[in-house]
């Protein structure tokens, strides 16, 4: 019987969606018992939201006051040490799975697996490759530990009817201290956050600058969206690195994307595949977004825009 130990990610006090859709995916390998570990300075809260998720049986707490800051060179040594005995480890293909997972993989001396997005058996899995254009098959030795991130846009959150017990994880690992975690500098916003919005407004190059991308943030505003933007528009200096979506970016899954002024390069389109329904305005015909979009709009985002906003009020 596999035995999923899955890595939660979480912000010390709310457990990120992305948890719930690594429990979904280790919930499709047959027979499975899945345990969430939460690493945290106190993860009392954290540990009681994932005891909600269905398919969970344990919940395994791991209080360090070394854990306040999810810093992946200290985490994965105690990720390494309680991993005995389980046959897989998931963590979510977020910022933190991805800093944390490869450790964990290294600590343990065995390949990891990126990006699951469909589970065909317990040890065989398949996962897109080049920037999504191509999908493989990988099977992973079933004498060995199995260490993987999963693309959470591929997967439905796991439900909020369970009730696995919570215990205290004793954890014996030598903290490093070639790593310590000095400040952490975010923006702040009351917009939705990008990765777990259901509707997404992003913004690419053709906005011509920071201030125009104002546009943007304004008729997110009115929708009550997340704010998204090419890498195109990230590189020209418009919006933070954070908001940047696609293969280098963020993967997301939303019910609604709406891309303007964004061409649709390969990269960009990697991360929005998944989404429910994709609307693109740009003044170019032939632009490669238009072939994925469910809506297409030829026209000028600077006249368009304003009247969809209009037309929302």
């Amino acid at each position: 019987m596999s035995k999923i130990l899955i890595i939660a990610d979480h912000d010390g006090s709310n457990l990120n969606a992305a948890t719930a859709k690594c429990v979904a995916c280790a919930n499709q390998i047959a027979g499975a018992e899945i345990h969430v570990a939460i690493f945290a300075e106190d993860g009392s809260a954290v540990a009681a939201q994932a005891s909600a998720l269905d398919a969970v049986s344990k919940v395994l707490k791991v209080d360090n006051p070394a854990n306040k800051s999810p810093l992946a060179a200290v985490i994965a040594p105690q990720v390494t040490a309680i991993a005995a005995g389980y046959t897989h480890v998931f963590g979510a293909s977020t910022t933190f799975g991805k800093d944390l997972m490869p450790r964990v993989a290294a600590l343990l001396g065995v390949n990891q697996i990126s990006d699951l997005m469909e589970v065909v058996d317990a040890h065989t899995f398949k996962r897109p490759i080049y920037a999504g254009n191509a999908i493989v098959t990988v099977e992973s030795p079933a004498d060995q530990i199995t260490v993987a991130t999963v693309r959470t846009a591929s997967f439905t959150a796991s439900g909020q009817g369970g009730s696995a017990t919570i215990e205290f994880a004793a954890v014996t690992a030598a903290i490093p201290t070639h790593t310590r975690y000095i400040e952490l500098k975010a923006g702040k916003s009351d917009r939705p956050d990008l990765q777990t919005a259901s509707t997404v407004v992003s913004g690419g190059r053709a906005l011509g600058s920071a201030e125009k991308f104002q546009l943007i943030y304004d008729l997110a505003d009115a929708l009550g969206a997340g704010v998204g933007a090419s890498r195109a528009a990230v590189d020209a200096g418009y919006v933070p690195n954070e908001l940047q979506v696609g293969q280098t970016g963020k993967i997301i899954a939303p019910e609604l994307y709406i891309a303007i002024g964004i061409s649709g390069a390969i990269q960009h389109i990697t991360g929005i595949k998944d989404a429910g329904t994709i609307v693109a305005i740009n003044k170019d015909e032939d632009a490669p977004i238009f072939e994925i979009a469910d809506i297409g709009l030829v026209g000028d985002l600077f006249s368009v825009v304003p009247e969809l906003q209009a037309a929302l009020k």
